[in-house]
C-alpha cells in the first residue's frame, strides 16, 4: 500500500523525481502540513492505542490517500519513511510537551525527525498541531524567521534542548523540549502503555476531545476543544468558539481544508 509516487502526488509535488536536497525538504515539509491535517481523531483508538506496532500500510491509506491526516505517530512516521526512500539521512527524535508531561509523565512523548542535508542538521516535524514551524529548522544557535514568527533552539544544563517560538507581538514560548539522540520505535512503548491507561479512564467533555490543526501558506489554524487559534504572518488571534454549529463547521473545515477567508483572520 505505501507508495512513494502516490505520496508525492497527494502532496502535489510539481516536478520530476525529487532530489534529496534542502529545497525539496522545505517544499515537501510545508506541502505536507498544508495538505494533511493534524487530527487526533485519526489516531483510531477504537481497537486500542497503538504507537509502536503500527500498520503503516493502513495508516498510509487513511492518513494520506484518504486525506484524514493523523497525529505525530502517523504523520511523522510516514514522512520518515518517505524521506528515507527518497535518499535522505534521517533519524527519529523524541520530544516532551508541557501537556504531555502532565498527562503521561514521560519525556519520550512527541515523535519528530532530524534530517542531515549537505553537512547540516535540520529539525523536521509534520505531526504537531501547532503553532510550530512550517519549514525545517536548522540545528544551530541563530534565531530563524518563518512567515513572521521567530524560532530558536535553547540548550539547558540537563542536556535537553528547547524549541522556542514567538510571534510578532508575543514573548518567547517553548513548543517542546528534546534530547538530541536517535530513537527507535520501541522507545515509545512506555508512552503507549500510559496512553492506554489514560484512554481507558478518560471521558469526553464539551468539545474537549477535539484537537486538529492545518497549515496554510503564511500560517496555521488550530482548534483545541473550544479554543481556536490562528497565526497569520506572525500575528495571533485566539477566541473561544461557543456556538455548536460553528464548532462543528470549523472541525470539518480544518480536516477538509475548506476554510473560509474569515476563518483565517
Amino acid at each position: 500500500m505505501f507508495d512513494v509516487d502516490a505520496y508525492l502526488r497527494r502532496l502535489g509535488w510539481p516536478g520530476p523525481d525529487p532530489n534529496p536536497d534542502l529545497d525539496t525538504l522545505r517544499t515537501l515539509h510545508k506541502r505536507h502540513l498544508m495538505t494533511l491535517p493534524y487530527n487526533i481523531a485519526g489516531q483510531g483508538f477504537a481497537d486500542g492505542v497503538h504507537l509502536v506496532d503500527v500498520d503503516e500500510d493502513a495508516v498510509f491509506r487513511t492518513g494520506v490517500l484518504e486525506g484524514l491526516g493523523g497525529t505525530c505517530f502517523q504523520l511523522n512516521r510516514l514522512f520518515f519513511r518517505l524521506l528515507s526512500e527518497l535518499g535522505y539521512e534521517v533519524t527519529l527524535l523524541a520530544a516532551s510537551t508541557a501537556e504531555g508531561r502532565e498527562n503521561f509523565g514521560t519525556e519520550i512523548e512527541h515523535m519528530f525527525i532530524r534530517a542531515a542535508v549537505d553537512g547540516q542538521e535540520w529539525l523536521v516535524d509534520v505531526g504537531y498541531p501547532g503553532p510550530s514551524y512550517l519549514e525545517p529548522l536548522r540545528v544551530g544557535d541563530e534565531v530563524q524567521t518563518q512567515y513572521g514568527c521567530q524560532y530558536r533552539l535553547v540548550g539547558a544544563d540537563d542536556g535537553t534542548t528547547a524549541v522556542q517560538r514567538r510571534g510578532r507581538v508575543t514573548r518567547w514560548g517553548t513548543v517542546y523540549t528534546f534530547r538530541p539522540r536517535a530513537r527507535r520505535w520501541q522507545d515509545w512503548k512506555e508512552l503507549e502503555d500510559r496512553a492506554r491507561a489514560h484512554h481507558a479512564t478518560a471521558s469526553p467533555d464539551d468539545g474537549g476531545g477535539i484537537l486538529c490543526g492545518r497549515s496554510f501558506d503564511n500560517g496555521q489554524a488550530v482548534l483545541k476543544g473550544r479554543r481556536y487559534l490562528v497565526v497569520r504572518d506572525g500575528r495571533e488571534r485566539v477566541r473561544t468558539v461557543v456556538d455548536d454549529t460553528e464548532h462543528r463547521r470549523l472541525v470539518t473545515a480544518l480536516l477538509s481544508g475548506d476554510l473560509r477567508p474569515g476563518d483565517l483572520t
